[in-house]
């Protein structure tokens, strides 16, 4: 399975991006899907997870401000993020784990893009 990142890029304190995550291949289902960001010189964390009921789980330090979102018929998940901070600087991961169609079995995966920069500065 294979997830593709899109819609980084440069924004102004207190402006708002939205990050776009799809999944391709074998997919027979998804079970969580989510966001992580590396910001520079530091390590990963999560920011947001969303299962497959629709249940979310956010950083402390986005709550309020970020919304993930999924569009199960697109395996697509989403990130909204407002009133971005200097501080939210980082590259961003999209992750998702469920079950594939693999060499005529199901078998479980777990993938992440390629990652999409975002940098928040004046």
């Amino acid at each position: 399975v294979q997830l593709q990142a899109s819609g980084g890029g440069l924004v102004q304190p207190e402006g708002s991006l939205r990050l776009s995550c799809a999944a391709s291949g074998s997919i027979i289902s998804i079970s969580a899907m989510g966001w992580y960001r590396q910001p520079p010189g530091k390590q990963r964390e999560l920011v947001a997870t969303i299962n497959s009921g629709g249940k979310t789980n956010y950083a402390d330090s986005v709550k309020g401000r970020f919304t993930i979102s999924r569009d199960s018929a697109k395996n697509t998940v989403y990130l909204q993020m407002n009133s971005l901070k200097p501080e939210d600087t980082a590259v961003y991961n999209c992750n998702a784990d469920g079950i594939e169609l693999r060499e005529r079995r199901f078998v479980a995966f777990n993938s992440w893009g390629q990652g999409t920069l975002v940098t928040v500065s004046s």
